[in-house]
Protein backbone atom coordinates (compact mmCIF):
# COMPACT_ATOMS: atom_id res chain seq x y z
CA UNK A 1 0.00 0.00 0.00
CA UNK A 2 0.60 3.05 -0.33
CA UNK A 3 1.61 5.88 2.66
CA UNK A 4 0.14 8.92 1.67
CA UNK A 5 0.40 10.85 5.17
CA UNK A 6 4.12 11.60 4.49
CA UNK A 7 5.13 14.51 2.12
CA UNK A 8 7.51 13.72 -0.34
CA UNK A 9 10.41 16.49 0.88
CA UNK A 10 13.90 16.66 1.58
CA UNK A 11 15.05 19.35 4.32
CA UNK A 12 18.02 19.91 6.90
CA UNK A 13 17.60 19.90 10.30
CA UNK A 14 20.06 19.46 13.53
CA UNK A 15 19.76 16.57 15.02
CA UNK A 16 19.87 16.68 19.19
CA UNK A 17 21.75 13.17 18.71
CA UNK A 18 24.41 13.22 16.33
CA UNK A 19 24.50 17.08 15.72
CA UNK A 20 24.19 15.88 12.07
CA UNK A 21 22.11 17.20 9.59
CA UNK A 22 19.00 14.86 8.71
CA UNK A 23 18.39 14.13 4.99
CA UNK A 24 14.55 13.05 4.77
CA UNK A 25 14.18 10.72 2.33
CA UNK A 26 11.11 10.46 -0.10
CA UNK A 27 8.81 8.26 2.08
CA UNK A 28 6.14 8.18 -1.15
CA UNK A 29 6.55 4.35 -1.71
CA UNK A 30 5.38 1.18 -0.53
CA UNK A 31 6.42 -0.74 2.88
CA UNK A 32 8.53 -3.77 1.06
CA UNK A 33 10.37 -0.65 -0.37
CA UNK A 34 10.64 0.96 3.09
CA UNK A 35 11.91 -2.35 4.76
CA UNK A 36 14.54 -3.07 1.64
CA UNK A 37 16.14 0.44 2.94
CA UNK A 38 16.63 -0.76 6.82
CA UNK A 39 20.29 -2.32 8.17
CA UNK A 40 20.55 -4.94 10.29
CA UNK A 41 20.63 -2.87 13.49
CA UNK A 42 17.71 -0.41 12.50
CA UNK A 43 15.84 -3.60 11.90
CA UNK A 44 16.89 -4.82 15.77
CA UNK A 45 16.06 -1.16 16.76
CA UNK A 46 12.46 -1.65 15.28
CA UNK A 47 11.51 -5.19 16.56
CA UNK A 48 13.29 -4.50 20.20
CA UNK A 49 10.72 -1.10 20.02
CA UNK A 50 7.40 -3.41 19.52
CA UNK A 51 8.25 -5.77 21.98
CA UNK A 52 8.61 -2.99 24.49
CA UNK A 53 5.28 -2.01 24.04
CA UNK A 54 6.12 0.95 21.17
CA UNK A 55 8.36 2.83 23.81
CA UNK A 56 11.82 2.23 25.65
CA UNK A 57 15.17 4.14 26.67
CA UNK A 58 18.62 3.27 24.53
CA UNK A 59 19.34 1.03 27.76
CA UNK A 60 15.78 -0.67 27.31
CA UNK A 61 16.44 -1.26 23.77
CA UNK A 62 19.39 -2.54 23.85
CA UNK A 63 18.96 -4.67 26.42
CA UNK A 64 15.65 -6.30 24.49
CA UNK A 65 17.63 -5.97 20.95
CA UNK A 66 20.71 -8.21 22.26
CA UNK A 67 22.68 -5.31 21.17
CA UNK A 68 26.61 -5.07 22.42
CA UNK A 69 26.79 -1.42 22.85
CA UNK A 70 24.59 1.66 23.17
CA UNK A 71 25.86 3.25 20.45
CA UNK A 72 24.99 1.06 17.83
CA UNK A 73 21.56 1.54 19.40
CA UNK A 74 21.64 5.19 18.98
CA UNK A 75 23.39 5.55 15.90
CA UNK A 76 20.24 2.96 14.07
CA UNK A 77 18.20 5.29 15.97
CA UNK A 78 18.90 8.58 14.48
CA UNK A 79 18.63 7.01 10.93
CA UNK A 80 15.18 5.55 11.89
CA UNK A 81 14.63 9.48 13.17
CA UNK A 82 15.88 10.60 9.85
CA UNK A 83 13.20 7.77 7.83
CA UNK A 84 10.21 9.28 10.54
CA UNK A 85 10.17 5.69 11.97
CA UNK A 86 11.26 6.68 15.23
CA UNK A 87 10.91 9.86 17.22
CA UNK A 88 13.74 10.28 19.48
CA UNK A 89 12.58 12.36 22.62
CA UNK A 90 15.12 14.33 25.00
CA UNK A 91 14.40 15.42 28.26
CA UNK A 92 17.36 16.81 30.40
CA UNK A 93 17.37 16.73 34.55
CA UNK A 94 19.19 18.07 37.41
CA UNK A 95 20.76 15.14 39.35
CA UNK A 96 22.08 15.62 43.07
CA UNK A 97 24.66 13.65 44.88
CA UNK A 98 26.72 13.11 47.80
CA UNK A 99 30.03 14.99 48.00
CA UNK A 100 31.27 14.88 51.40
CA UNK A 101 29.93 11.49 53.22
CA UNK A 102 31.50 12.26 56.60
CA UNK A 103 28.65 15.24 57.07
CA UNK A 104 26.35 12.83 57.69
CA UNK A 105 27.85 10.54 60.31
CA UNK A 106 28.74 14.12 62.15
CA UNK A 107 25.73 15.64 61.78
CA UNK A 108 25.83 19.59 60.28
CA UNK A 109 27.69 22.05 62.27
CA UNK A 110 24.20 23.58 63.18
CA UNK A 111 23.10 20.48 64.53
CA UNK A 112 25.65 20.05 66.86
CA UNK A 113 25.71 23.46 68.26
CA UNK A 114 21.60 23.28 68.44
CA UNK A 115 22.46 19.75 70.63
CA UNK A 116 25.25 21.81 72.98
CA UNK A 117 22.79 24.78 73.21
CA UNK A 118 20.19 22.41 74.46
CA UNK A 119 22.37 20.54 77.01
CA UNK A 120 23.43 23.62 78.89
CA UNK A 121 19.83 24.87 79.40
CA UNK A 122 18.86 26.63 75.96
CA UNK A 123 21.76 29.17 76.44
CA UNK A 124 25.58 28.88 75.60
CA UNK A 125 28.44 31.40 75.29
CA UNK A 126 29.68 31.78 71.64
CA UNK A 127 33.41 30.53 72.98
CA UNK A 128 31.86 27.51 74.86
CA UNK A 129 31.13 25.61 71.52
CA UNK A 130 34.98 25.60 70.50
CA UNK A 131 34.53 22.02 72.57
CA UNK A 132 32.50 21.15 70.70
CA UNK A 133 32.99 22.50 66.71
CA UNK A 134 36.14 23.20 65.24
CA UNK A 135 37.42 26.81 64.77
CA UNK A 136 36.36 27.12 61.24
CA UNK A 137 32.76 25.45 62.27
CA UNK A 138 31.55 27.85 64.82
CA UNK A 139 30.94 30.82 62.64
CA UNK A 140 29.12 28.33 59.74
CA UNK A 141 27.29 27.13 62.65
CA UNK A 142 26.44 30.30 64.27
CA UNK A 143 25.27 31.96 61.21
CA UNK A 144 23.21 29.16 60.14
CA UNK A 145 21.10 28.67 63.43
CA UNK A 146 20.79 32.40 62.78
CA UNK A 147 19.60 31.47 59.70
CA UNK A 148 17.06 28.75 60.33
CA UNK A 149 15.47 30.45 63.18
CA UNK A 150 17.14 27.33 65.69
CA UNK A 151 18.69 30.35 68.22
CA UNK A 152 19.01 34.60 68.38
CA UNK A 153 22.20 35.87 69.08
CA UNK A 154 22.48 38.68 72.36
CA UNK A 155 25.51 40.11 73.79
CA UNK A 156 25.75 40.21 77.30
CA UNK A 157 28.61 43.21 77.93
CA UNK A 158 31.62 41.55 76.54
CA UNK A 159 30.12 37.81 76.14
CA UNK A 160 28.24 36.80 73.14
CA UNK A 161 25.34 34.36 73.70
CA UNK A 162 23.31 32.28 71.76
CA UNK A 163 19.82 31.55 73.04
CA UNK A 164 17.90 28.53 71.72
CA UNK A 165 14.24 29.78 69.95
CA UNK A 166 10.92 27.98 70.68
CA UNK A 167 11.39 26.64 66.92
CA UNK A 168 14.91 25.26 67.55
CA UNK A 169 13.25 23.49 70.92
CA UNK A 170 10.83 21.83 68.48
CA UNK A 171 13.85 20.98 66.31
CA UNK A 172 15.96 19.27 68.65
CA UNK A 173 14.25 15.82 68.18
CA UNK A 174 13.25 16.67 64.66
CA UNK A 175 15.32 15.80 61.61
CA UNK A 176 15.24 19.55 59.66
CA UNK A 177 14.54 19.07 55.76
CA UNK A 178 18.40 19.38 54.84
CA UNK A 179 19.07 16.75 56.85
CA UNK A 180 16.76 14.51 55.24
CA UNK A 181 17.59 15.28 51.79
CA UNK A 182 21.22 14.00 53.08
CA UNK A 183 19.87 11.07 54.58
CA UNK A 184 18.02 10.37 51.19
CA UNK A 185 21.64 11.00 49.00
CA UNK A 186 23.21 8.96 50.97
CA UNK A 187 21.13 5.85 49.49
CA UNK A 188 21.01 7.06 46.42
CA UNK A 189 20.89 10.00 43.95
CA UNK A 190 18.08 12.39 43.72
CA UNK A 191 16.60 13.82 40.30
CA UNK A 192 14.83 17.64 40.34
CA UNK A 193 11.27 16.93 41.46
CA UNK A 194 12.22 14.51 43.92
CA UNK A 195 13.68 17.26 46.49
CA UNK A 196 12.49 20.83 47.58
CA UNK A 197 13.74 23.42 45.13
CA UNK A 198 14.92 25.91 48.16
CA UNK A 199 16.19 23.10 50.61
CA UNK A 200 18.33 21.98 47.62
CA UNK A 201 19.62 25.29 46.83
CA UNK A 202 20.50 25.81 50.27
CA UNK A 203 22.48 22.73 50.66
CA UNK A 204 23.84 23.78 47.01
CA UNK A 205 25.45 27.38 48.65
CA UNK A 206 27.26 24.98 51.50
CA UNK A 207 31.12 24.38 50.58
CA UNK A 208 31.99 20.96 49.50
CA UNK A 209 28.53 19.36 50.44
CA UNK A 210 26.43 18.00 47.37
CA UNK A 211 27.58 17.51 43.79
CA UNK A 212 25.10 18.37 40.88
CA UNK A 213 25.02 17.78 37.62
CA UNK A 214 22.95 17.84 34.32
CA UNK A 215 21.44 13.89 32.92
CA UNK A 216 19.97 13.67 29.76
CA UNK A 217 16.91 11.16 29.67
CA UNK A 218 16.47 9.69 26.54
CA UNK A 219 13.15 8.14 25.04
CA UNK A 220 12.73 6.30 21.76
CA UNK A 221 9.21 6.01 20.46
CA UNK A 222 8.14 4.04 17.85
CA UNK A 223 5.74 6.20 15.12
CA UNK A 224 3.03 5.41 13.68
CA UNK A 225 4.73 4.44 9.91
CA UNK A 226 7.48 2.90 12.27
CA UNK A 227 5.14 0.64 14.18
CA UNK A 228 3.53 -0.63 10.42
CA UNK A 229 6.83 -1.26 9.57
CA UNK A 230 7.79 -2.85 12.87
CA UNK A 231 4.72 -5.21 12.31
CA UNK A 232 6.22 -6.65 9.44
CA UNK A 233 8.08 -9.80 8.85
CA UNK A 234 11.78 -8.22 9.43
CA UNK A 235 14.51 -10.42 8.75
CA UNK A 236 18.11 -9.51 10.36
CA UNK A 237 20.38 -11.33 8.41
CA UNK A 238 24.18 -9.90 8.16
CA UNK A 239 24.03 -7.31 5.56
CA UNK A 240 27.35 -6.30 2.95
CA UNK A 241 27.96 -3.79 0.72
CA UNK A 242 30.64 -4.94 -1.25
CA UNK A 243 31.24 -8.71 -2.31
CA UNK A 244 34.33 -10.02 -0.87
CA UNK A 245 36.64 -12.88 -2.20
CA UNK A 246 36.05 -14.47 0.97
CA UNK A 247 32.50 -14.50 0.57
CA UNK A 248 32.45 -15.77 -3.11
CA UNK A 249 35.07 -18.68 -2.03
CA UNK A 250 33.37 -19.75 0.94
CA UNK A 251 30.23 -19.55 -0.44
CA UNK A 252 29.03 -16.83 2.31
CA UNK A 253 27.30 -14.57 -0.25
CA UNK A 254 24.13 -16.67 0.36
CA UNK A 255 23.80 -16.20 3.99
CA UNK A 256 23.95 -12.23 3.32
CA UNK A 257 21.85 -9.62 2.38
CA UNK A 258 23.06 -7.19 -0.23
CA UNK A 259 22.89 -3.80 0.96
CA UNK A 260 21.12 -1.77 -1.85
CA UNK A 261 22.69 1.43 -2.77
CA UNK A 262 20.54 4.24 -2.21
CA UNK A 263 21.35 7.88 -3.61
CA UNK A 264 18.94 9.39 -1.72
CA UNK A 265 20.48 8.26 1.68
CA UNK A 266 22.43 11.32 4.04
CA UNK A 267 25.96 10.62 3.70
CA UNK A 268 28.13 12.83 5.83
CA UNK A 269 30.70 15.14 4.18
CA UNK A 270 33.66 14.18 3.30
CA UNK A 271 36.51 16.72 4.15
CA UNK A 272 39.94 15.38 2.21
CA UNK A 273 43.14 16.94 4.05
CA UNK A 274 44.71 19.64 1.98
CA UNK A 275 46.56 22.61 2.50
CA UNK A 276 45.43 26.16 3.91
CA UNK A 277 44.28 28.44 1.80
CA UNK A 278 47.21 30.86 2.32
CA UNK A 279 49.72 28.59 1.66
CA UNK A 280 48.07 27.36 -1.64
CA UNK A 281 47.51 31.29 -3.03
CA UNK A 282 50.91 31.64 -2.20
CA UNK A 283 51.99 28.60 -4.35
CA UNK A 284 49.71 29.91 -6.67
CA UNK A 285 51.18 33.25 -7.06
CA UNK A 286 54.80 31.52 -7.26
CA UNK A 287 53.64 29.16 -10.19
CA UNK A 288 52.37 32.40 -12.08
CA UNK A 289 56.04 34.37 -11.42
CA UNK A 290 58.02 31.15 -12.23
CA UNK A 291 56.21 31.01 -15.61
CA UNK A 292 56.48 34.51 -16.50
CA UNK A 293 60.41 33.96 -16.31
CA UNK A 294 60.85 34.83 -12.28
CA UNK A 295 63.32 33.22 -9.94
CA UNK A 296 62.02 33.67 -5.87
CA UNK A 297 64.60 34.98 -3.29
CA UNK A 298 64.07 35.93 0.01
CA UNK A 299 66.72 37.56 3.40
CA UNK A 300 66.54 37.65 6.93
CA UNK A 301 64.05 38.84 9.19
CA UNK A 302 66.22 40.98 10.81
CA UNK A 303 67.43 43.65 9.07
CA UNK A 304 70.04 46.74 9.55
CA UNK A 305 67.73 50.51 9.01
CA UNK A 306 70.49 50.34 6.26
CA UNK A 307 69.38 47.80 4.57
CA UNK A 308 65.69 48.59 4.94
CA UNK A 309 65.61 52.68 5.22
CA UNK A 310 69.01 54.27 3.36
CA UNK A 311 69.69 51.84 0.62
CA UNK A 312 66.37 52.66 -0.61
CA UNK A 313 66.57 56.52 -0.03
CA UNK A 314 64.02 56.84 2.73
CA UNK A 315 65.12 59.17 4.52
CA UNK A 316 66.34 59.38 8.31
CA UNK A 317 63.65 61.82 9.62
CA UNK A 318 61.38 60.06 7.44
CA UNK A 319 57.92 59.01 9.47
CA UNK A 320 58.36 55.63 8.63
CA UNK A 321 61.22 54.91 11.29
CA UNK A 322 59.40 56.38 13.98
CA UNK A 323 58.52 53.91 16.98
CA UNK A 324 54.55 54.00 15.83
CA UNK A 325 55.46 52.38 12.82
CA UNK A 326 58.55 49.89 13.03
CA UNK A 327 59.68 47.30 15.37
CA UNK A 328 63.18 48.34 16.84
CA UNK A 329 65.14 45.16 18.17
CA UNK A 330 66.72 45.78 21.86
CA UNK A 331 69.24 42.32 21.20
CA UNK A 332 71.19 43.20 19.52
CA UNK A 333 70.04 46.60 19.29
CA UNK A 334 72.44 47.47 16.33
CA UNK A 335 74.12 45.66 13.25
CA UNK A 336 77.62 46.88 12.40
CA UNK A 337 77.70 48.02 8.61
CA UNK A 338 81.21 46.27 6.96
CA UNK A 339 80.95 47.43 3.67
CA UNK A 340 82.88 51.06 4.31
CA UNK A 341 82.73 51.84 0.40
CA UNK A 342 78.62 51.55 -0.19
CA UNK A 343 78.24 53.16 3.14
CA UNK A 344 79.85 56.36 1.74
CA UNK A 345 77.97 56.36 -1.21
CA UNK A 346 74.67 55.99 0.31
CA UNK A 347 75.68 58.84 2.53
CA UNK A 348 76.62 60.81 -0.06
CA UNK A 349 73.35 59.95 -2.02
CA UNK A 350 71.26 61.14 1.10
CA UNK A 351 73.52 64.79 1.80
CA UNK A 352 73.77 65.68 -1.74
CA UNK A 353 72.56 63.22 -4.23
CA UNK A 354 76.09 62.26 -5.36
CA UNK A 355 76.95 62.25 -9.13
CA UNK A 356 73.15 61.80 -10.13
CA UNK A 357 72.25 65.33 -10.43
CA UNK A 358 70.06 64.90 -7.44
CA UNK A 359 70.04 67.59 -4.52
CA UNK A 360 69.61 64.20 -1.91
CA UNK A 361 68.20 65.12 1.81
CA UNK A 362 70.06 67.96 2.32
CA UNK A 363 70.75 66.71 5.55
CA UNK A 364 73.63 65.23 7.77
CA UNK A 365 73.43 61.68 7.46
CA UNK A 366 74.19 59.57 10.56
CA UNK A 367 75.57 56.09 10.99
CA UNK A 368 74.00 55.27 14.05
CA UNK A 369 70.38 55.85 12.42
CA UNK A 370 71.67 53.32 9.77
CA UNK A 371 72.96 50.78 12.34
CA UNK A 372 69.53 50.35 14.20
CA UNK A 373 68.22 46.22 14.24
CA UNK A 374 64.99 46.14 12.96
CA UNK A 375 62.63 43.69 11.69
CA UNK A 376 61.86 44.55 8.06
CA UNK A 377 59.18 46.67 6.96
CA UNK A 378 59.12 45.43 3.71
CA UNK A 379 60.47 42.49 1.31
CA UNK A 380 62.37 45.43 -0.42
CA UNK A 381 64.80 45.13 1.76
CA UNK A 382 65.60 41.29 0.20
CA UNK A 383 65.49 42.85 -3.49
CA UNK A 384 68.05 46.02 -3.18
CA UNK A 385 70.12 43.22 -1.23
CA UNK A 386 70.39 40.62 -3.91
CA UNK A 387 70.79 43.94 -6.22
CA UNK A 388 73.91 44.86 -4.85
CA UNK A 389 75.38 41.14 -5.49
CA UNK A 390 73.55 41.29 -9.02
CA UNK A 391 73.70 44.70 -10.40
CA UNK A 392 73.61 43.37 -14.94
CA UNK A 393 70.58 42.65 -16.31
CA UNK A 394 68.86 40.51 -17.31
CA UNK A 395 67.52 40.46 -13.54
CA UNK A 396 63.70 38.88 -13.20
CA UNK A 397 63.27 37.84 -9.21
CA UNK A 398 60.55 37.84 -7.15
CA UNK A 399 59.53 37.27 -2.94
CA UNK A 400 56.52 36.43 -1.44
CA UNK A 401 57.59 36.47 2.30
CA UNK A 402 56.49 38.28 5.78
CA UNK A 403 56.98 41.67 7.01
CA UNK A 404 56.57 43.69 10.76
CA UNK A 405 54.86 46.94 11.02
CA UNK A 406 53.69 48.40 14.19
CA UNK A 407 50.10 48.48 13.43
CA UNK A 408 46.83 47.98 15.58
CA UNK A 409 45.31 45.30 15.05
CA UNK A 410 41.70 45.87 13.38
CA UNK A 411 39.39 44.39 10.43
CA UNK A 412 42.41 45.72 7.84
CA UNK A 413 45.34 45.29 9.61
CA UNK A 414 48.28 42.90 10.99
CA UNK A 415 51.34 43.94 12.48
CA UNK A 416 52.76 40.66 10.85
CA UNK A 417 51.88 40.45 6.72
CA UNK A 418 52.96 38.84 3.97
CA UNK A 419 54.05 40.91 0.71
CA UNK A 420 54.95 40.07 -3.12
CA UNK A 421 57.75 41.80 -4.40
CA UNK A 422 59.84 41.73 -7.46
CA UNK A 423 61.79 43.60 -9.95
CA UNK A 424 62.67 43.41 -13.68
CA UNK A 425 65.80 44.67 -14.74
CA UNK A 426 66.95 44.62 -18.47
CA UNK A 427 67.98 47.11 -21.22
CA UNK A 428 65.33 48.81 -22.71
CA UNK A 429 62.96 48.26 -19.67
CA UNK A 430 60.33 51.03 -18.85
CA UNK A 431 56.61 52.10 -17.43
CA UNK A 432 55.10 50.25 -19.77
CA UNK A 433 56.66 46.98 -19.21
CA UNK A 434 55.97 47.44 -15.66
CA UNK A 435 52.25 47.98 -15.97
CA UNK A 436 52.19 45.16 -18.35
CA UNK A 437 53.78 43.17 -15.85
CA UNK A 438 51.25 43.46 -13.14
CA UNK A 439 48.40 43.37 -15.28
CA UNK A 440 49.35 39.52 -16.40
CA UNK A 441 50.00 38.85 -12.58
CA UNK A 442 46.67 40.09 -11.70
CA UNK A 443 44.76 38.80 -15.04
CA UNK A 444 46.10 35.12 -14.19
CA UNK A 445 45.20 35.30 -10.48
CA UNK A 446 41.40 36.48 -11.52
CA UNK A 447 40.97 40.39 -11.70
CA UNK A 448 40.37 40.90 -15.37
CA UNK A 449 39.82 44.96 -14.55
CA UNK A 450 42.99 46.88 -13.32
CA UNK A 451 43.89 50.53 -13.00
CA UNK A 452 47.20 52.47 -12.23
CA UNK A 453 46.75 55.83 -10.02
CA UNK A 454 49.85 58.17 -9.37
CA UNK A 455 51.84 57.33 -6.32
CA UNK A 456 54.74 58.57 -4.01
CA UNK A 457 57.33 56.48 -2.62
CA UNK A 458 60.73 57.61 -1.28
CA UNK A 459 62.46 55.47 -3.85
CA UNK A 460 60.74 55.12 -6.72
CA UNK A 461 60.13 57.68 -9.84
CA UNK A 462 57.60 57.70 -11.60
CA UNK A 463 55.34 55.73 -8.42
CA UNK A 464 52.07 54.02 -9.49
CA UNK A 465 49.56 52.63 -7.09
CA UNK A 466 47.46 49.33 -8.22
CA UNK A 467 43.62 48.82 -8.25
CA UNK A 468 41.29 46.50 -9.43
CA UNK A 469 37.88 46.58 -10.13
CA UNK A 470 36.09 44.06 -7.36
CA UNK A 471 32.13 43.93 -6.11
CA UNK A 472 31.32 46.96 -7.74
CA UNK A 473 34.31 49.03 -6.30
CA UNK A 474 37.88 49.96 -6.92
CA UNK A 475 40.45 48.54 -4.32
CA UNK A 476 44.10 49.97 -4.16
CA UNK A 477 46.01 46.20 -3.86
CA UNK A 478 49.79 47.79 -3.79
CA UNK A 479 52.20 49.90 -4.90
CA UNK A 480 55.05 49.71 -7.58
CA UNK A 481 57.28 52.16 -10.00
CA UNK A 482 60.96 52.25 -11.05
CA UNK A 483 64.01 53.26 -8.54
CA UNK A 484 65.51 56.41 -8.50
CA UNK A 485 69.08 57.01 -9.83
CA UNK A 486 69.67 57.52 -5.79
CA UNK A 487 69.02 53.87 -5.10
CA UNK A 488 70.35 52.13 -8.38
CA UNK A 489 73.54 54.15 -8.49
CA UNK A 490 75.41 53.44 -5.53
CA UNK A 491 75.78 49.61 -6.39
CA UNK A 492 75.99 50.29 -9.96
CA UNK A 493 73.16 49.04 -11.46
CA UNK A 494 72.82 51.00 -15.15
CA UNK A 495 69.41 50.20 -16.42
CA UNK A 496 66.14 50.63 -15.54
CA UNK A 497 64.55 48.48 -12.52
CA UNK A 498 61.22 47.84 -12.19
CA UNK A 499 59.47 47.19 -8.53
CA UNK A 500 56.47 46.51 -7.16
CA UNK A 501 55.35 45.55 -3.36
CA UNK A 502 51.93 44.30 -3.60
CA UNK A 503 49.85 43.39 -0.37
CA UNK A 504 49.06 39.02 -0.40
CA UNK A 505 46.12 39.66 2.53
CA UNK A 506 43.91 41.67 0.08
CA UNK A 507 43.67 39.63 -2.45
CA UNK A 508 43.33 36.69 -0.29
CA UNK A 509 40.23 38.29 1.57
CA UNK A 510 38.83 39.72 -2.42
CA UNK A 511 39.31 36.12 -3.19
CA UNK A 512 37.33 34.51 -0.42
CA UNK A 513 34.76 37.92 -0.16
CA UNK A 514 35.95 38.93 3.46
CA UNK A 515 35.81 41.59 5.55
CA UNK A 516 38.17 40.98 8.45
CA UNK A 517 41.57 40.30 7.60
CA UNK A 518 42.15 38.52 11.15
CA UNK A 519 39.58 35.75 9.67
CA UNK A 520 42.85 34.38 7.29
CA UNK A 521 44.83 32.90 10.27
CA UNK A 522 42.00 32.20 12.59
CA UNK A 523 41.67 28.06 12.64
CA UNK A 524 38.17 28.24 11.66
CA UNK A 525 37.87 24.22 10.92
CA UNK A 526 34.68 24.93 9.25
CA UNK A 527 35.77 27.36 6.94
CA UNK A 528 39.01 25.66 6.25
CA UNK A 529 37.34 22.51 5.23
CA UNK A 530 34.76 24.50 3.22
CA UNK A 531 38.01 26.09 1.02
CA UNK A 532 38.20 25.47 -2.06
CA UNK A 533 40.71 23.65 -4.01
CA UNK A 534 42.04 26.26 -6.26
Amino acid sequence: MIIDSLNTFIYNKKSKMTNSPLIFIPFCMEIPEIIESLSPNEKRVLIALKDLGGVGTPEDVMKSGNFKQLVEVMNAASWLQSKELVRIEEKAKKVYSLKNQEIIEEGLPERKALNAIYSRGGTIEAHDLEGVLSKEEIPVAIGWLKRKGLADIKKDGSRTLLEMTNHGKKMVSTEMDDEKILKLLRERDLFEGEVDKKTIEQLKSRQNLINEKLVVRRNLILTELGSKIASQKLETREEVGQITPELIQTGRWRDVILRKYDIKSYAPSAYPGKKHPITRMASEVRRIFVQMGFKEIDDEYVQAAFWNMDALFTPQDHPARDLQDTFYLKNPARIPLKDEELVQKVKEMHETGGWTGSTGWRYRWKREEAEKALLRTHTTVATIRYLAKNPNPPIKVFSISRIFRNEAIDATHLPEFMQIEGIVVEEGANFDMLCGVLKEFYRQMGFEKLRFRPGYFPYTEPSLEVEVFHNGKWMELGGAGIFRPEVTAPFGVKHNVLAWGLGFERIAMLRWNLTDIRELYISDIDLLRKSPIF
